[in-house]
């Protein structure tokens, strides 16, 4: 059988590698492999961006989680080291509808397919993409195992719809420590102002845009407590963004509380919003499918104005349990009106659920770093 690709073509005699998903409702599908020959577990969920998949593949945010693409054509621009959110890929297994085999970038440094492998990253392809995004949609997320193998050594399918019944939920695991940094570090610009950002599986693009502004940056383990992080004397706190519930994250609720009592400006960002909310006596529940893609619409309450966003998360903010917090919701998403904004009313503290940083063409939002900028100066006496 030949498979036609987009610049080029080849046999499944002559890709080695075959691959079985199969879902803990019983769905089993074969495909194509391709990345490392293994076998993972995890939480199977979508993302609707059209370009990004290297920024995708290495978000922390994804640890734990087995990432579908929703766009049919994966892999044409190849990978290229600069474009890395961490030090590598954080996904647990990965399933397209078409791997471009052959990619053309004047940046590509390796195949996306090569690149995986090194990782030990399993992958499947050949699937029909469309009607596993449309059973998640209905269904909501669920868990799946994911097996690469080589032709000829195919795993007892039976033996996987059995173990499918008892996935292990990743939600269980401590996500973010297996993400975040152990040991502190600082990216100075030389600027004159030093913030604190908590790690809980930040994105580089963060400390990136942090840094662009003018601020230097202490990253710091999700461990550390007030007290350690106020011996930086920092002008602000950046809680970043990170995979899993944010209810296991009882250690940094109770880092950020004592934070909360100060005067210093917070900046939550996806994760960040969810911790902030839970430190200040709010409360956070798990979406159906999440939100996971380049283009989600969401309004500012006060101006009306809407905002593109680039979005990576499965858990919201309850607004009902925002009541008697002291935080009032400033931005809601346009499609199913979760919130995506919080601002306390008497204290320099905000956050976002979606991610300010990323640029999938627009910057509509990257104005947040310059008003927690701000925040900061004002702190200070600056302003």
């Amino acid at each position: 059988m030949r498979v036609s690709l987009r610049g080029g073509s080849y046999t499944l005699e002559e890709s080695s590698k075959r691959a079985v998903l199969v879902l803990e409702d019983g769905t089993l599908i074969k495909g194509v492999g391709f990345g490392a020959v293994k076998k993972v577990t995890g939480e199977v969920v979508f993302n609707t961006g059209m370009v990004g998949y290297t920024e995708a593949l290495t978000d922390p945010s994804y640890k734990g989680q087995i990432l579908m693409q929703t766009y049919p054509l994966i892999g044409n621009y190849g990978v290229c080291s600069k474009h890395f959110e961490s030090d590598g890929p954080k996904v647990e297994g990965y399933i397209i509808r078409e791997l471009c085999r052959q990619p053309s970038h004047h940046t590509s440094e390796k195949r996306l397919d090569e690149w995986l492998e090194e990782e030990g990253i399993p992958g499947i392809e050949r699937v029909d993409t469309r009607y596993l995004t449309k059973k998640i949609r209905i269904q909501g997320v669920m868990r799946g195992i994911l097996q690469v193998y080589e032709a000829g050594d195919e795993p007892d399918f039976q033996e996987l719809l059995e173990e499918s019944k008892r996935i292990p939920d990743p939600y269980e695991r401590d996500l973010v420590g297996e993400v975040a940094v152990k040991e502190p570090y600082r990216m100075d610009c030389g600027g004159k102002i030093d913030v604190v950002l908590i790690d809980c599986g930040v994105k580089r693009s963060i400390v990136r845009s942090l840094l662009n502004e003018g601020l230097n940056v202490t990253v710091v383990p999700p461990t550390y407590d007030a007290d350690r992080i106020l011996d930086y004397e920092p002008a602000g706190i950046v809680v970043s963004n990170g995979p899993g519930d944010p209810k296991r994250c009882g250690a940094i609720v109770k880092t950020i509380s004592s934070l909360a009592e100060t005067d210093l400006p917070i900046f939550g960002i996806c994760l960040g919003n969810q911790l902030i909310s839970l430190a200040l006596g709010g409360d956070t529940y798990k979406l159906k499918f999440g939100h996971r893609g380049q283009n989600h619409p969401c309004m500012d309450l006060k101006t009306k104005r809407c905002f593109i966003t680039s979005q990576n998360h499965g858990f919201a903010v309850s607004e009902a349990s925002l009541k008697d917090t002291g935080l009032e919701v400033t931005m809601i998403n346009v499609n199913d009106r979760t919130v995506e904004g919080i601002r306390h009313k008497k204290k320099p503290i905000f956050a976002v659920q979606f991610h300010p940083e990323a640029s999938p063409g627009p910057n509509d939002t990257y104005f947040l770093f310059r008003e927690f900028k701000r925040e900061v100066e004002k702190a200070l006496g600056r302003v």
